[in-house]
């Protein structure tokens, strides 16, 4: 496994099922957990213990609201942690995702999180296939063939554009 998904309630599912399609496309291995860093501090700490044991690369970790999931993640382990911010529609707390966003980025020294904007777990994937390309030549591959094609795509919208 090269990518752990860690999200902290079952709600966040949706959004972070678009971070394994996107790892499912490259065709890289991942495990997804649901955790949560305030209710299962013990169980979380344990897990990251054996991702790591087992090889992972990357972690992805989603969460809403105070969002500690990525840091407390972080402050487990020396792996890179990518966090992905989520607006909870279920909570009357909530404040659009700019909560867990904040949460995310005001991360103190020592605790690193790259952080993608709310929802936005597509990004989360491919940054981790981005930090993956740096040490895998077959990812590397992929990620330059997806990238090339990306860009034949736009330039042909926009010829088309351009002669409608």
């Amino acid at each position: 496994m090269k990518v752990a998904i860690f999200f902290g309630s079952i709600s966040d599912q949706s959004i972070m099922k678009i971070t394994e399609k996107v790892l499912h496309q490259f065709n890289i291995s991942y495990k997804s957990y649901v955790i949560s860093a305030h209710r299962l501090p013990d169980i979380l700490s344990n897990t990251i213990k054996k991702i790591e044991s087992e090889g992972t690369d990357v972690i992805i970790a989603g969460a809403g609201l105070s969002a500690h999931l990525p840091g407390f993640i972080s402050s487990k382990t020396i792996l890179p942690v990518i966090g992905v911010p989520i607006h909870c529609h279920n909570n009357y707390g909530s404040l659009g995702g700019i909560d867990a966003l904040l949460s995310m980025v005001q991360m103190p020294k020592d605790v690193p999180v790259a952080t993608v904007g709310i929802n936005n777990s597509y990004n989360a994937a491919l940054f981790a296939i981005y930090i993956l390309a740096t040490k895998y030549q077959n990812i590397k591959k992929l990620l330059l063939e997806f990238k090339m094609k990306k860009k034949e795509k736009l330039i042909t919208e926009i010829k088309q554009h351009l002669l409608s």
